[in-house]
């Protein structure tokens, strides 16, 4: 038997199925137990990583399975030599324990199988090398759809992103930016959302480049189902990328950490068309905070869409970019991409509002609003489940959210609350 009790023959059979046929035992139960854990912890917990790297992925499992407790993790960790807060690490454990489950774990790998989903893990041919520049937020797996080589081009790929609610205008400048930029050899990444990024990912496969969208849910079902038959013809020629397994639900949390993998993997991030509280704002701030290039394509001074962009423009140093030609003048091909500090991608973002802010790593406040219905109650303990954080700290944000009038208490359980508008 391996970690959550699986036999280890079944293990091989679902790792060997998403990955490469030829690694050995250690290689196998290593990557399913980092397939396991990306199910467990949220995207861009930075404890997962540290536990991970001082133990590896099985080790680092097998004791948080053995002992809900972590003392036994906690006793390995210090064997090694690692320093360890023990108020962190305990806050960790019981946000993780209540995700750890031997049936979730199977399905994950089943379902990554049944669509033609790869894991892919650090050291792999196929791996980002960007992303070490999130440092301890960094991930450690992704799930990919579709050509894993289409990732090698990573090195060459430049992020287009925008609004949603994208207009004629934007949209033309992001078709013009994205095939500009494929015939001079760069490869395209956005997030297949609608309006920008869609029209950048439509532009990049009509022009016969490379594209990469990254999601925020699982593969087996992609989001938005709008752009299901878009996403598919990315998998046919390019990759479609996520840091968490089948079955995981897109939330807006994941979606905000999903974009610090957008701003890490490209070389620079441009940002065409953006409202004052455009999401592709945070993306700006991680390209930003990792000392990546950043473009913004200025409108009309009339159009709230673009209220975004200039004041990227104005505040936060982006460059004023109308043509693939000055894109391609940010990171040129032939110079090796500026790299950042590996902490600095948690420093610091741009909010939605276009303020600086301190990062919030661990998203309390989004990842429980983002656990809560608006109609049906829900539990302390289902909240605890669906948002990734300890029961006791979910008691404890759901007072405060309680008093600014974001949740409600009903029928022994916990609701959300629709925002009042002005």
């Amino acid at each position: 038997m391996t970690i959550l009790g699986i036999a280890t023959s079944t293990v091989a059979t679902l790792v060997r199925a998403v990955t490469a046929p030829d690694h050995d035992r250690d290689a196998v139960a290593e990557r399913f137990a980092r397939g396991t854990w990306s199910g467990i912890a949220e995207p861009g917990d930075r404890h997962a990583t540290a536990v991970i790297e001082a133990l590896g992925a099985e080790t680092s499992l097998a004791r948080l399975i053995d002992d809900h407790s972590g003392g036994l993790l906690r006793a390995a960790i210090v064997e090694r030599g690692v320093e360890v807060d023990d108020t962190e690490l305990a806050e960790a454990v019981a946000r993780w324990t209540p995700r750890i489950s031997k049936a979730a774990a199977l399905l994950a790998f089943r379902q990554a199988a049944r669509f033609g989903a790869s894991l892919i893990v650090p050291g792999d041919p196929e791996w980002p090398r960007g992303l070490a520049d999130l440092g301890p937020h960094a991930p450690n797996a992704l799930w990919t759809r579709g050509n894993r080589e289409a990732l090698g081009e990573l090195d060459r790929a430049i992020a287009i992103v925008g609004a949603r609610a994208a207009t004629g205008y934007g949209e033309h400048v992001a078709v013009e930016l994205s095939a500009g930029l494929v015939d001079r050899g760069y490869a395209i990444v956005s997030g297949a959302a609608y309006g920008i990024d869609g029209a950048a990912h439509r532009a990049a496969l009509a022009s016969r480049g490379t594209t990469v969208a990254f999601l925020a849910g699982g593969l087996d079902r992609f989001y938005p189902a709008g752009h299901e038959a878009l996403l598919a013809r990315i998998v046919a020629s390019g990759a479609v990328v996520s840091e968490v397994p089948c079955g995981v639900a897109p939330t807006k949390w994941r979606f905000l950490m999903r974009n610090r993998l957008i701003a890490a993997s490209s070389i620079a991030t441009v940002v065409v068309e953006a409202g004052a509280r455009s999401g592709s704002l945070n993306t700006a701030g991680h390209a930003a905070a990792l000392g990546r290039p950043l473009g913004a394509v200025p409108g009309p001074v009339t159009s709230s869409a673009s209220a975004g962009c200039h004041r990227l423009l104005r505040e936060y140093d982006a460059v004023c970019v109308t043509t693939a030609d000055e894109v391609a003048e940010l990171v040129p091909l032939e110079v090796e991409p500026a790299t950042a500090n590996a902490e600095g991608a948690a420093v610091e973002q741009v909010e939605a509002s276009g303020r600086r802010r301190p990062a919030d790593p661990g998203g309390t406040r989004i990842r429980l609003l983002d656990a809560l219905s608006l109609r049906s109650a829900r539990s302390v303990d289902r909240i605890a489940l669906l948002s990734g954080l300890a029961l006791d700290r979910v008691r404890a944000e759901l007072g405060v959210l309680a008093l600014e009038g974001a949740v409600a208490e009903r029928g022994g359980g916990w609701v959300r609350v629709h925002e009042k508008t002005g």
